[in-house]
């Protein structure tokens, strides 16, 4: 059985820094496309940065670009998303994922596999 499970999500003021991590079983996570997503309320769940298992390359929504850093630790079959330079705008409901065949920036990936979320809010 697959799980995810994240952690790290909280309060910070804009300007402050966050790390995100997940932690995976059920399966290995350097066998599979992996990324992290966010929503906001009445929006669609989009891509914030992906990582591919044939590489190793990484790659990011404009929007996070040079702020967010998305790594992970084969050793403890965990990903994490630094995030650093808070914006108000940042502030979302984050998930981790799995996937088999690919990830997507930007916008919508139907991904194997979620994590439930953590909640992460930007405000003075």
């Amino acid at each position: 059985q697959v799980q995810l499970v994240e952690s790290g999500g909280g309060l910070v003021q804009p300007g402050g820094s966050l790390r995100l991590s997940c932690v995976a079983s059920g399966l290995t996570l350097d066998n599979y496309y992996i990324g992290w997503f966010r929503q906001v309320p009445g929006k669609e769940r989009e891509g914030v940065s992906c990582i591919s298992p044939r590489d190793g390359s990484t790659w990011y929504a404009d929007s996070v670009r040079g702020r967010f850093t998305f790594s992970r630790t084969n050793a403890k079959n965990t990903m994490y998303l630094q995030m650093n330079s808070l914006k108000p705008e940042d502030t979302a409901v984050y998930y981790c994922a799995v996937d088999g065949n690919g990830c997507q920036v930007g916008y919508y990936y139907p991904m194997d596999y979620w994590g439930e979320g953590t909640l992460v809010t930007v405000s003075s």
